[in-house]
């Protein structure tokens, strides 16, 4: 059984009763960032344990893991699943479909690359209409559940290499620190160097930069609504 900081495997538990042996749990990383991509995961733990693989007591929610956690765990999670899936949904993306359906793209894609048959999904928040399979959405499923939780890792550690390699590519924004995320330096940053190819447009952030040439105030740092 879980506690209030670790996610247990009750919900794979219940779907493997119900018979379906592979179950991936779905999660992403970067929906918030004002700059690079989604990244998504798909990760299927090994069907019907008892329990928690003792490999995996550390895994929960990589919001709150060290990035040396994070990476630490990453191998552990890859030699203990079954099956692991990553997809993308490019900034572009995210400017034409808005936030909520590019992070769809991404899952899906994340669950067309599992190199192993599923069954059923269990996600958190959001249901993937173009995946034809069973699904569970639960809010805050990446708290609760082990294998969102192990998918929430492999997403985040995936994306925050890609935009440390991004910032070697686009100097000056700080990507390898910020990971694209709306800090007071990656403003500042924006207000000197203004956007890089990789910036989300669409933020509110950044269409206030393209449309009022002054820095001297606070720009709401909330994203533009896309639903």
């Amino acid at each position: 059984m879980a506690n209030s900081t670790f996610p247990d495997i009750r919900q794979e538990l219940a779907l493997w009763a119900d018979g379906y042996a592979y179950v991936a749990g779905v999660d992403e990383a970067g929906r918030g960032a004002w700059a690079g991509p989604v990244c998504a995961a798909a990760v299927i733990l090994p069907a019907y344990l008892d329990t928690t693989p003792e490999s995996l007591n550390g895994v929960k929610d990589s919001k709150l893991l060290s990035p040396r956690r994070r990476e630490a765990l990453l191998p552990l999670i890859r030699a203990t699943a079954q099956g692991i899936g990553v997809g993308w949904a490019t900034p572009q993306e995210v400017d034409q479909l808005g936030v909520v359906e590019a992070t769809r793209r991404a899952m899906a894609r994340a669950v067309d690359g599992l190199n192993h048959p599923v069954e059923a999904l269990l996600l958190d928040y959001v249901q993937l209409p173009q995946v034809e399979l069973p699904q569970q959405a639960m809010p805050k499923a990446d708290l609760h559940c082990l294998s969102v939780a192990a998918a929430s890792v492999v997403a985040k550690v995936e994306r925050d290499r890609l935009m440390a390699a991004l910032g070697a590519d686009f100097p000056g924004y700080g990507f390898a620190r910020n990971k694209g995320y709306g800090t007071r330096g990656h403003r500042e940053a924006l207000a000197r160097l203004g956007p890089s190819p990789i910036h989300r447009l669409s933020w509110r952030p950044l269409r206030e930069l393209r449309e009022n040439s002054s820095t001297g105030d606070d720009a709401d740092a909330r994203r533009v609504p896309d639903e």
